[in-house]
C-alpha cells in the first residue's frame, strides 16, 4: 500500500511531509507535491504534518479523488524529487480551502504563475 497527495496540496503546496519522510519519496511540480509509489514505504508519517490533510492512504482515497493514485505515479517519473522542506506557494492558505481545484493542477515542470482564487 502507498501514501496518495491528493487535490488538497493543488495550489497550497506545503512541504511539511517532506521533511519527516524517512525514504525521499516525494517529487515536486510547480503547484503541487506527489508521493512515488514504488518508493513510499507506508510508515505514514507524512499524514499528520500536512495542514490541508492532502495526504492519505490509497485504501482510504475517496472515489472523487481516486485518479490521484494514479497521478502521483506518473507524474512521480517526471518531476524532481524533493528532500527538504520550503515555502508553501505564496497564496497558499487562500487555496487551502478551496475544493474543485483539479483543472488548476499544471502537470508541467515549469514554474507557474498562481493567482488568490475569487
Amino acid at each position: 500500500m502507498t501514501h496518495v497527495v491528493t487535490e488538497a496540496c493543488i495550489r497550497c503546496k506545503y512541504t511539511d511531509c517532506v521533511a519527516v519522510c524517512p525514504v525521499e519519496c516525494f517529487h515536486e511540480g510547480p503547484d503541487f507535491i506527489v508521493i512515488d509509489p514504488a518508493a513510499c514505504i507506508d510508515c505514514g508519517v507524512c499524514i499528520p504534518e500536512c495542514p490541508v490533510e492532502a495526504i492519505v492512504e490509497a485504501k482510504d482515497l475517496a472515489p472523487d479523488q481516486a485518479e490521484y493514485l494514479d497521478l502521483n505515479a506518473r507524474l512521480a517519473a517526471r518531476w524532481p524529487l524533493i528532500t527538504q522542506s520550503r515555502d508553501p506557494l505564496p497564496d497558499a492558505d487562500a487555496w487551502a480551502t478551496r475544493h474543485d481545484k483539479r483543472q488548476l493542477l499544471s502537470e508541467n515542470p515549469e514554474p507557474t504563475l498562481t493567482g488568490v482564487p475569487g
